[in-house]
């Protein structure tokens, strides 16, 4: 018999379950990031929705300092739905306050909607949810840009567009988060968790290049284009998402751990007939953050047992039930921090380059797609990895998600400060720091909407409630969204007063974020066994 083509025998390697598993990983990856690429326009867009009138103030200059032979050159012709400032009525001195409020808008109503999404989320097909979340986002995403085409110049149509595509875009996060974790254990959930995460970056990176690609000629399209792309893969979501490896008779856990028991409705069964030896199974550290008595923090009162369709039953958490798994409340307050320096860089960094460095909209935008760069590769003395990979990395190694959340945190205020002293300094400056900013940003709020979450949406407190995930994803990132929601307001809040002002106000928050975490990082320090790779917290082997 004829031995077998290299390539036939590299496929046949993997296991069916393999196969599935790296499936739903990719096509999990692409569907969020077209979320973020669809997030990315309005940043890209603001320097030329306001850009005429710095060039028009260095004209007066030059006219006032030269003859009055000035006086007869004749003014140039800007297009109908133009002024010389930009586009209206962005035109304006509060320019700035303006643009805050449109990032606002969608922001704030991400935020609210997003402890609705998971609630309502984890009682609906997540394959129907996600679906309808991405149509609708393409939908209002292209409106948005509409507005060029139609030379519409009310500010309430763009605030009106921007709530509406907040709303319906929380129906991405918990919704991808819960079928990820369907598919993967906990073994090496912030490695896998780590990886996946760089879809916020290359979203980003990918939204910047489309968007700038127009912004200087059509900046409608800027919109459109990204609206037709996040459209178009909620119509391959529809197709092709499984939401469950029981749907295709796929095993729900990874081959290389045989003691790590998946999510649904089996492991419930076999954990809950370990209920009278749990006490003794619990590792030091899962104790240190159950409540002093020893008992769960999570009651039964708290857990709502639903129809399943195999005949057994699944439970749905209530929101307090929620709140009361240890770490929740904290990983929150964190993220709600953590992510508003993240969103104040991703709304504001093009206008920022463009300001200090004097660049165009466009390639202020292709420059700005270094700070995801850096998200996802950054390069210290020892370590070339990515900001959210290396978090992952270590969490799993010493099992301390607070632990590398606070490190990563303590690292980047300091570089914030040197960030905006030397980005002045010069182009060469400005790229190297977004980089490393990219890393120290990006890490702790990769890991917490990420592996932290997931494992809290499965912590032993749950007793293999994994029904809890979608509720707890949703908590942990709709409080991070009131601070992405806040940050960029502050930002055209705070800008006009000067750019310092506004890495103060971000330092601040960096602070805070570790403030929070800090009962977290002492439990993790203080319990033992908690830096071998036997006993961590949040782990299953």
């Amino acid at each position: 018999m004829a031995r077998l083509p290299a390539g036939i025998r590299f496929i046949i390697s993997f296991s069916r379950d393999q196969w599935y598993r790296t499936f739903i990983f990719i096509l999990t990856f692409l569907l969020y990031a077209s979320f973020h690429l669809s997030r990315k326009p309005i940043s890209i867009v603001k320097g030329e929705l306001h850009k005429y009138c710095a060039a028009e103030n260095e004209a007066e200059v030059r006219v006032n300092s030269q003859s009055q032979k000035a006086s007869a050159l004749p003014s140039p012709q800007l297009p109908d739905n133009e002024t010389d400032c930009g586009w209206a009525p962005f035109d304006q001195d509060n320019y700035q306050q303006l643009l805050g409020a449109l990032d606002y808008s969608f922001l704030c109503a991400y935020a609210i909607g997003m402890y609705l999404s998971g609630i309502i989320g984890e009682r609906l097909p997540i394959r129907y949810y996600l679906t309808f979340g991405m149509l609708a986002s393409g939908i209002f995403t292209a409106l948005f840009g509409l507005g060029y085409f139609y030379n519409i110049h009310s500010f309430g149509f763009y605030v009106v567009t921007q709530v509406i595509n907040g709303l319906v875009q929380t129906t991405g996060w918990p919704s991808v988060v819960t079928c990820l974790s369907n598919w993967f254990g906990k073994g090496r959930r912030g490695l896998i968790m780590g990886v996946w995460n760089s879809h916020t970056s290359v979203g980003n990176i990918l939204g910047s290049l489309i968007a700038g690609y127009w912004v200087s000629t059509c900046w409608g399209l800027s919109f459109i284009v990204p609206g037709a792309i996040v459209a178009a893969m909620g119509i391959v979501c529809f197709l092709f998402l499984i939401e469950h490896p029981k749907d295709i008779a796929c095993s729900s856990t990874l081959v290389a751990h045989p003691k790590s028991y998946g999510n649904g409705v089996h492991r419930f069964r076999l954990q809950k007939q370990a209920l009278p030896d749990e006490k003794k199974l619990l590792d030091p550290e899962t104790q240190c953050l159950l409540l002093s008595d020893g008992k769960y923090a999570v009651h039964q009162n708290h857990v709502i047992t639903l129809p399943a369709e195999g005949g057994g039953s699944m439970a749905a958490i209530s929101f307090t039930g929620a709140l009361k798994i240890p770490g929740v409340v904290e990983f929150s307050l964190c993220l709600l921090f953590a992510k508003l320096v993240s969103y104040t860089f991703l709304f504001w960094l093009p206008l920022y380059i463009t300001s200090v460095d004097h660049l165009d909209a466009k390639e202020a935008g292709e420059l700005s797609t270094l700070f995801d760069v850096g998200g996802i590769f950054a390069l210290s003395t020892t370590l070339c990895l990515a900001g959210g990979i290396l978090a992952g990395v270590i969490s799993d190694r010493l099992g301390k998600r607070a632990s590398t959340c606070g490190l990563m945190l303590l690292l980047a205020a300091p570089t914030l400060y040197i960030f905006s002293t030397i980005s002045k300094m010069g182009l060469e400056a400005t790229i190297a720091m977004l980089l490393l900013c990219g890393a120290l940003v990006s890490g702790p709020y990769a890991l917490i909407t990420t592996a932290v979450s997931a494992d809290l949406g499965t912590h032993k407190s749950l007793k293999g409630n994994s029904h809890a995930l979608a509720t707890v994803t949703a908590i942990i990132d709709g409080t991070g969204s009131v601070g992405a929601a806040l940050g960029p307001l502050l930002a055209g809040l705070i800008s006009p007063s000067g750019w310092n002002n506004v890495f103060y106000m971000l330092m601040f928050a960096d602070a805070c974020a570790l403030l929070f975490l800090i009962r977290l990082i002492h439990k993790e320090l203080s319990c033992p066994g908690s830096a071998t790779g036997d006993q961590v917290p949040f782990k299953e082997h």
